[in-house]
Order: structure tokens, then C-alpha cells, then sequence
């Protein structure tokens, strides 16, 4: 295998669509570089300058991260593959904005769950953003609940069956999740 496309191996986290809101305007991108930090609501996203969000989200310091299912994969690409800088997303693609509870940018109804953030910190050399979850909801009757896994060379995978080893891992498992 060649090491320029080693990366396809790991997979980092669902792929999610981040919603920002410039104080004017709402928009949405795609980000496919997800991680959870810990066993704690702090997140890590990488985006940076050539995503017409990432001013928002640095002027802002909050965000939404919705977790589209497996029915919104063309949803899901079509928003990765234009900017909002040249049309409203939310609205070529279909998607109905609601009000968070805490931060200004929008949840995405459409979506399996959608988490409020705020920046903690962006580490510029790396375009990586910290975020701290502040409010989290879930769809109560979904149509979909398996979520979408970018490999990274315009392939995806999809969530399968849950195995449970929680009884094995209980050790490490903190108390309450």
C-alpha cells in the first residue's frame, strides 16, 4: 500500500455536518475528520481557512455538530462539495434550520442528533478545533440510525450491527455511560 493513502485505514469518527451562524447568516459543511477527547463531551473537528465557515466559527467560538444518517449521504456530499459562500445549503439541500438552546448556530431537524459547542481552543498548525459540548439532542423517532464513515478516497462505509462487550470492558468504562 502506498503510504500517501495509508490514512484510508483509519477511519477517525462519523461524518458530520457542522452548522455556523455569522450573526447574518446560517451555513453548513461537512467534516469528516471527527474524535471524541476522552470519555468527556470535548470534541475535535479539523477544518481551517478554505472552508467558508471556519470564519464564522472563529468570530462566533460556537458551533452545532448534526449527525446525519445513511439516507443523507447525497445530502451529505453535495453539501461537502459546494460553498456557502455562493448559496444558502440549508436550503438547496432541504434542510430545516431550528434554534439551539444554547448557541446561536442551528440544529439540523433532519439529522439523528445534533450537539451545541463552543470553541475551547483552534490549533492553527494543525487546523484543529477543540470543542466543548454545551446542550445535545436526539431525534426521538428516527427514520435512519446508522450513521455514515468517510474513508477518505470518495468511498463510504456504513454502520452495521452493534456488538456489546460492555461486560468485558466494564473496568474501563466510566460510571454512567
Amino acid at each position: 500500500m502506498k503510504l500517501s493513502k495509508v490514512f484510508t485505514l483509519l477511519e477517525p469518527g462519523p461524518v458530520v455536518l457542522v452548522t455556523t451562524r455569522d450573526g447574518k447568516r446560517s451555513n453548513v459543511m461537512t467534516i469528516s475528520w471527527t474524535m471524541v477527547v476522552d470519555f468527556t463531551p470535548r470534541f475535535a473537528i479539523t477544518t481551517g481557512a478554505w472552508n467558508y465557515s471556519y470564519k464564522a466559527l472563529r468570530k462566533t467560538r460556537e458551533c452545532v455538530i448534526a449527525i446525519p444518517t445513511a439516507d443523507m449521504l447525497d445530502t451529505v456530499v453535495g453539501i461537502g462539495t459546494c460553498s456557502g459562500a455562493d448559496i444558502d445549503k440549508f436550503a438547496k439541500f432541504g434542510l430545516t434550520p431550528l434554534p439551539g438552546k444554547v448557541v446561536n448556530a442551528p440544529l439540523v431537524k433532519e439529522c439523528l442528533a445534533n450537539i451545541e459547542c463552543r470553541v475551547v481552543e483552534i490549533i492553527r498548525r494543525f487546523d484543529i478545533v477543540l470543542l466543548d459540548a454545551v446542550a445535545a439532542h436526539r431525534a426521538s423517532s428516527p427514520r435512519e440510525s446508522r450513521t455514515l464513515h468517510a474513508v477518505g478516497d470518495g468511498t463510504f462505509i456504513v454502520d452495521g450491527r452493534r456488538l456489546n462487550r460492555r461486560r468485558q470492558m466494564a473496568g474501563k468504562i466510566p460510571a454512567g455511560v
